[in-house]
């Protein structure tokens, strides 16, 4: 595959990528324009190396997109589909704990927690999709370009242990899904869930918008469930609306203050960070700079649809516990884990029913999320050290270090274990988070680097706020979790 470069005296590298692969350019599919101007040029040198490889190589720009004087309705819909992606990160069986726990403990007073938190998502998911539209880099690539090698094999390390984390948490929850519907111990589930990988071998790299498509439907199958099950239960909607107004009380009460914590922590996801900093140059917009201000336009807009639909999801977990168990007839403060979430629907659909209506659901969840995480492992792989394995062998990788642990604790510890277990990821995502959001942060609010799309004043200082907070907040979560004891507290399976 041929690079057109630009050769430039006096960089180290001794060429700038300015276009794409001469193979693309004859594609019909391909990016129809290039920019060679002075800014661009000029914007390429602020990287202490170069970088010539496409991130996702076997599906760079191999979705068209409609020309800049296109309709408004076709450019969206050719952007339509990568925000249903990311999405999948923030509503993943690993929140679904936080959010039973939330409603089952303190009604709908962490509605409101679950809506800062998805509105914190959506502006780091666009800077995500910013860097990868006016770099032609991933996270993971802008990381291996910017840093000295030792800092990068540490972030590659610790993201490694992120996407394990992720994986831990698919893993479990499709199982958990698995011993609600058709009745199988929880470590056998966890086994059966190494099938999920095949599907992801046969169809991942065939064709990206098949993919979208599939998680779409999944997201769809989710989203429907959780609304029927509202208009069941019928919550008193008054409520739920007071619910997201912010109270002093999360954070005058300790109890609740550590519950919005662990909210906050479970919703924005480091992977999620990669991914999408990726998956947007899957798109074969101009890359000029009047083609990347189009892809920004429509992938923000995309991005920003589809977390709402995350967002709806972990508020109606949140609505139905607090209307069952703690505005019920027979209140239930203390059901929080998985398997007893199901009772929340029983008194309206009876048992049965609603076990089967809530397991699909989580099995969806896990699915959706089993085939994010793996992609994401992908690009961190690649991106991060330059190491291209084929894609099955990869995805296998990721699938065993997390099924290996967990069949192995649900078979000694039984539910209870493998709860604790899944708690435990969920904290050790929140420790990796400052590690992807702090790089993300630093690289859009560089000019050097970003050129005239560099984050305006205002945004930095939101970016910079933003960074801190997560890792204040983060750190009291963890170090209260040791002091406390609390791994698993919320999380029994």
């Amino acid at each position: 595959m041929t690079i057109a470069s630009l050769n430039l005296e006096g960089s180290s590298a001794g060429h700038v990528v300015v276009v794409t692969t001469a193979d693309e350019a004859k594609s019909p599919q391909a990016p129809t324009g290039v920019d060679a101007s002075p800014e661009r040029v000029a914007l390429l040198t602020g990287w202490r190396q170069h970088n010539d490889v496409a991130s996702l190589a076997e599906v760079n720009s191999s979705v068209s997109v409609p020309n800049l004087d296109g309709k408004w309705y076709q450019k969206y819909w050719a952007f339509a589909g990568l925000g249903f992606l990311i999405s999948v990160a923030y509503m993943d069986p690993g929140n679904w704990a936080t959010d039973l726990s939330g409603g089952a403990s303190f009604g709908y007073t962490l509605l409101s927690i679950i809506l800062i938190s998805n509105f914190t998502a959506i502006f780091l998911q666009y800077l995500s999709l910013k860097l990868g539209i006016v770099t032609n880099r991933d996270l993971a690539q802008a990381c291996r370009d910017a840093y000295p090698k030792w800092v990068v094999y540490c972030l590659w390390i610790i993201m490694e242990i992120a996407i394990a984390s992720t994986d831990l948490a698919e893993v479990i929850g499709s199982a958990v899904a698995l011993n609600l519907l058709i009745g199988i111990p929880v470590w056998a589930g966890v086994l059966i869930t190494a099938v999920d990988t095949l599907f992801i071998l046969v169809f991942g790299t065939k064709s990206f918008r098949f993919l979208e498509v599939i998680v779409f439907l999944l997201c769809a199958v989710i989203a429907g469930i959780f609304a029927y099950e509202l208009a069941v239960v019928k919550p008193k909607w008054v409520k739920v609306a007071a619910g997201l107004i912010p109270k002093t009380e999360i954070i005058t009460n300790p109890e609740i203050l550590f519950n919005a914590i662990g909210i906050l922590g479970a919703t924005v996801m480091p992977h999620s960070l990669f991914l999408h900093s990726s998956i947007i140059q899957t798109r074969a917009y101009p890359r000029t700079k009047e083609g990347r201000k189009m892809a920004l336009r429509y992938g923000g807009l995309d991005s920003a649809i589809s977390l709402m639909l995350a967002f709806f999801v972990n508020a109606a977990i949140l609505i139905l516990a607090a209307a069952a168990f703690y505005y019920g007839p027979n209140r239930n403060t203390g059901v929080e884990s998985i398997t007893q979430a199901y009772q929340l629907l029983a008194p309206a659909l009876g048992n049965h029913a609603a076990k089967i209506l809530f397991g699909v659901a989580l099995l969806a969840s896990g699915q959706n999320s089993t085939i994010i995480g793996t992609l994401a492992g992908q690009v961190v792989m690649e991106g991060f050290l330059q190491i291209r394995i084929k894609p099955w062998l990869r995805r296998l990788l990721t699938r065993s270090i997390a099924i290996i642990p967990a069949a192995i604790v649900a078979a000694v510890g039984g539910n209870a274990a493998a709860g604790k277990l899944l708690v435990l990821s969920q904290v050790i995502l929140s420790f990796t988070l400052i590690f992807a959001v702090v790089p993300l942060v630093h690289f859009t609010s560089s000019r050097a680097k970003m050129g005239s799309f560099v984050n305006l004043w205002l945004t930095r200082i939101a970016a910079t706020i933003t960074a801190i907070l997560i890792a204040g907040l983060n750190a009291y979560l963890i170090v209260q979790s040791i002091r406390l004891r609390t791994f698993g507290s919320a999380g029994d399976v």
